[in-house]
């Protein structure tokens, strides 16, 4: 039968999707974490590496404590509204940042989240910016000490400058300079006191040398090498590599190589690009160097091998400039260090915060491949947000202008399963008298379709129209800073995270932390199971108890244990997620209920309303 043919392979859809996403929480998410565990029990030295293109081998240091990292060279401080660190002088290093505004967790005291650090500490994560040539030793490199001539303390509208006298006759100026959001400025001076002309490059760098396990595996949203390129005269486009593929192809590389300068050079992508950026992004915060857009470059995403840590380095240089004798040049490389943040990454992006516009900056973060409703939805709830302080209210007004916007569409859907559930009983009189002729039964089923105006299928509309939105909300609230650590009221205090309480400890009346309990504490659906998952299970079984029953049987249990297991799926997503879905099916249930007060049939809320009440059940 074609309605019985459509009802299975929707069935056939759902159950997938299920079976897909349970697989995903309660199989993958316990292994993952069972390897992040692993992985800290094999975290390895480090070792000191050059910048690129710079003379030297790279040394074996002892790895030490931060601290102890900070203080091995003198260091200039860096004092921002937004940014805390410093510049260390030996190689005039940017490695040591911690981001003001935004704190590791909510907990009180909880340590600013940090950007950059040194090297020598574990998981060092620096920029590096300078010159190289061919042939021309003398160049400062990681290991050369430059100069404070100029300034303290770098913060907005006080640059400092640093110098440094190579071995060779060239002079290396240096003024550095900061806004007061996540944008440093480097300029570089190159003065030739030799009686030769010289030729140099401008390179710069993004080094991370090996990842914590957060850094390791993120879910949802791209982590790793980011950049907009273009290559070879094509036109720039957003360039992404993940870690693992990143390390991958840098191992394949190696591999290939002809040489062992070319195979420690583990270069996993290469791009001749006019200007750009690019760098490296976790989930909620981005390093990348930015040259000149009039600079042509070789752009690289490398992952070099660092004694015993594999390491992931952003590189670009530029073309060689002649320098004749008793001439300079400079020039100018930005460095973005900070959290994404969308309008500041626009306002880069339009040139509006000074300096060239940067393309495609927004791009960092990552919108997914339904960009197309991940950004309005985006821009919405930012600007709603602008209106009421509160993205949790933010949400419910945006799903609120969703529903009213598809509203006529889902009318025609809520009314054809109406119709359907009003048919319930002249179809199973059909389906009894023809059971033994199934041709003879569809055709009857088809004439009462034709005759009551019913469209079977389009019942499952609704479902279909909400799954786009239900992703773009996911993406909002898995990539962007704005939802990170974002209260809503109450015990919710960040809506990017799932619900903070369970069950199990009867929602935080016992003093139980349920997520470190052995076993247990690695399937997130019993430790989130708290009242914003329930009462969403709640909302989605009313929903499916107004929707017509399925005709067969099996299919009636199936669509009966859906609502108890998507409870338990959707008890790890985000709380903002479970507010959007749940507030949506309140709006789905009340149409609903219109509708079936409108053809007079029966439905769950009237009859447990009447027998509350002590009545016969409700007739409408």
């Amino acid at each position: 039968m074609q309605q019985n043919d459509t009802r299975n392979t929707f069935v056939f859809v759902v159950i997938a999707v299920i079976l897909l996403t349970a697989y995903q929480f309660l199989v993958l998410d316990p292994a993952n974490k069972k390897r992040l565990a692993e992985q800290r029990a094999k975290v390895v030295a480090e070792q000191t590496a050059t910048a690129p293109g710079a003379p030297g081998v790279p040394a074996a240091p002892v790895i030490v404590s931060r601290e102890a990292a900070t203080a091995a060279s003198p260091r200039v401080p860096v004092e921002t509204p937004t940014l805390k660190g410093s510049i260390r002088l030996q190689g005039a290093r940017l490695d040591d940042l911690y981001l003001k505004g935004y704190r590791e967790t909510l907990a009180k005291g909880s340590p600013m989240v940090e950007l950059f650090r040194p090297e020598g500490a574990q998981n060092a994560f620096f920029t590096d910016i300078g010159w190289v040539g061919q042939n021309l030793p003398g160049l400062p490199t990681n290991q050369s000490v430059w100069a404070l001539t100029k300034g303290d303390v770098l913060s907005p509208g006080k640059p400092i400058e640093l110098t440094y006298a190579g071995a060779n006759g060239l002079t290396f100026t240096r003024v550095m300079s900061v806004d007061d959001r996540f944008m440093f400025t480097v300029t570089d001076t190159v003065r030739n006191t030799t009686g030769a002309p010289v030729q140099v490059a401008p390179y710069a760098s993004i080094l991370r040398q090996g990842l914590t396990p957060k850094q390791a595996i993120a879910q949802n949203v791209h982590v790793g090498a980011v950049g907009i390129l273009s290559d070879d005269g094509k036109g720039a486009e957003l360039r992404l590599l993940k870690f693992k593929p990143w390390l991958k192809k840098g191992q394949e590389a190696a591999e290939r190589a002809t040489s062992s300068a070319d195979a420690a050079k583990r270069i996993a992508a290469s791009y001749t690009s006019n200007g750009g950026w690019l760098g490296i992004t976790d989930m909620y915060w981005l390093a990348a160097v930015v040259p000149d857009q009039d600079e042509k470059i070789v752009a690289q995403f490398a992952a070099p091998k660092i004694g015993d840590v594999d390491s992931y380095n952003a590189n670009y240089a530029g073309s060689l400039h002649t320098i004749a004798p008793g001439q300079a040049i400079s020039e100018t490389t930005r460095v973005y260090a900070g959290a994404k943040v969308v309008q500041d990454l626009q306002a880069y992006e339009k040139g509006e915060a000074g300096g060239q516009p940067i393309p495609d900056l927004d791009k960092a973060v990552d919108w997914g491949m339904l960009w197309f409703f991940t950004r309005p939805f985006f821009q919405a709830l930012d600007f709603i947000f602008g209106l009421v302080g509160n993205f949790g209210i933010a949400i419910l007004a945006v799903t609120l202008i969703v529903r009213i916007l598809l509203f006529p569409l889902a009318q025609k859907s809520y009314e054809s399963m109406t119709r359907m559930k009003k048919l319930q009983k002249p179809m199973e009189e059909i389906r009894a008298r023809y059971k033994e002729d199934p041709t003879k039964m569809q055709q009857e089923t088809m004439a009462l379709y034709q005759r009551e105006k019913v469209n079977p299928v389009a019942g499952c509309l609704p479902i279909l129209l909400q799954i786009p939105i239900f992703l773009a909300f996911y993406k909002v609230l898995s990539v962007t800073i704005e939802m990170r650590h974002a209260p809503f009221f109450g015990y919710i205090k960040d809506l990017s995270a799932p619900d903070p309480y369970s069950v199990l400890n009867l929602f935080g009346l016992i003093p139980w932390d349920v997520a470190s309990t052995p076993l247990i504490g690695g399937i997130s659906a019993l430790v989130h199971l708290g009242p914003l998952p329930l009462l969403y299970g709640f909302t989605m079984w009313l929903t499916t108890a107004m929707n017509p029953p399925a005709p067969d049987p099996m299919q009636q249990r199936i669509f009966q244990l859906m609502p108890i297991m998507f409870t338990f799926i959707m008890a790890g997503f985000p709380a903002g997620l479970l507010l959007y879905w749940t507030f949506s099916n309140v709006f789905s249930i009340f149409q609903q209920y219109i509708n079936m007060r409108k053809f007079k049939v029966d439905n769950p809320i009237d009859d447990f309303i009447a027998k509350v009440r002590g009545q016969p059940k409700a007739a409408v």
